[in-house]
């Protein structure tokens, strides 16, 4: 677990780097056309999102608020994965798992905020066609890797459940990179199939989308063709991969629940309530927003609702699940609390040294 652990590092820096990289080409990508309304002479090689506002006086709030949330999550997710890398008391598959979600909140927010930030500096939102479906790429792959890390989580708090002495036999390092390359594996090919079956069908003209980024739902109304069995694939694919992975946590939750009862220690039944608490927080957030916009049928989706929930979705959660698991988490508490008194250490010998 160590070694698989020790990997992740070099991961984490190629998505901080790759934020900023991508910060600086979805800024290159968009395009200002002073004189357009609707971007129909620009051909079908542009998409226009509308964005969250038209309202001029919005313009500050909005950069603001999308700004200061990015750089909590960049902060909050990479400094969870640092934490977890530095200390080796939580190189264990609960934390391995944890530093994977991190990585993945900070991977499906990096594909939405900074597109959403530079049309919000700049006013007229234009993004290449590629660049839309690359968007829409990144972002789904990343919330179902999300989906079955989760439910990859609820397992394994199911084994240190049930058999504390051993859980690190029962989530062996092998066990708990099969399960994380696997959620890897169906969110890519999920992804892949659904930008595949929206960028197929017939686009008008003029591609403006009721959305902030390009989002399935609302770039699969753009199109000119029928797309009733798209949309019921959509809505049968999300079910799957929800009730799939919801499947696999109300049954890990309701065994956990049962060994739970059967302890006699009041002391043991707090710390696996404490264990169990912050996920259970992570997973209600995400599966309540995710649910309202995904499964519901497009004669039911509302422009305004949408927008406010995919908000929630692909900005706030990403935010709050670093938060969620350092406040209600001891070890991870611990672990900070002793980074930062060697950095204190640090710098006190530095100054010492001048």
């Amino acid at each position: 677990m160590h070694k698989v652990i020790r990997h992740f590092h070099f991961i984490t820096i190629y998505y901080f780097v790759g934020h900023f990289s991508v910060y600086f080409s979805l800024l290159q990508d968009v395009s200002w056309f002073p004189n357009s309304t609707n971007g129909k002479q620009h051909g079908s090689d542009w998409v226009h999102p509308l964005g969250l506002s038209s309202a001029p006086e919005l313009r500050s709030p909005l950069c603001i608020t999308f700004t200061l949330t990015d750089l909590v999550t960049l902060v909050g997710n990479l400094g969870m994965v640092t934490l977890i890398l530095l200390d080796s008391r939580l190189h264990t598959p609960m934390y391995f798992f944890l530093s994977n979600l991190s990585l993945v909140d900070f991977g499906y927010s990096s594909a939405v905020t900074p597109k959403a930030t530079a049309g919000v500096l700049i006013g007229d939102k234009f993004i290449s066609y590629n660049a839309c479906a690359a968007q829409m790429l990144f972002f789904i792959a990343f919330a179902t890797v999300e989906n079955y890390l989760l439910a990859s989580m609820a397992y394994d708090h199911y084994a240190a459940v049930r058999r504390p002495l051993h859980y690190t036999t029962t989530m062996a390092a092998s066990v708990s990179a099969h399960l994380a390359i696997g959620s890897y594996i169906c969110g890519f090919l999920n992804a892949c199939f659904h930008v595949g079956d929206v960028f197929s069908l017939p686009f008008c003209k003029s591609i403006t989308v009721h959305h902030f980024f390009c989002d399935v739902p609302a770039v699969l109304a753009l199109s000119c063709s029928e797309k009733h069995i798209s949309e019921v694939v959509l809505v049968f694919m999300s079910s799957f991969n929800v009730s799939f992975a919801l499947l696999v946590i109300l049954i890990s939750y309701l065994f956990i629940f049962v060994n739970i009862l059967k302890m006699h220690s009041a002391r043991g039944r707090q710390e696996a309530f404490s264990t169990c608490a912050s996920h259970l927080t992570a997973v209600a957030i995400f599966y309540r927003t995710g649910i309202f916009v995904y499964l519901q049928p497009s004669s039911s989706h509302s422009l305004g609702s949408d927008k406010v929930a995919s908000v929630f979705y692909a900005t706030v959660i990403p935010m709050l699940n670093p938060l969620v698991y350092s406040l209600r988490n001891k070890e991870v508490k611990s672990a900070f609390k002793k980074v930062v008194e060697k950095t204190d250490i640090s710098i006190a010998l530095g100054l010492l040294t001048l």
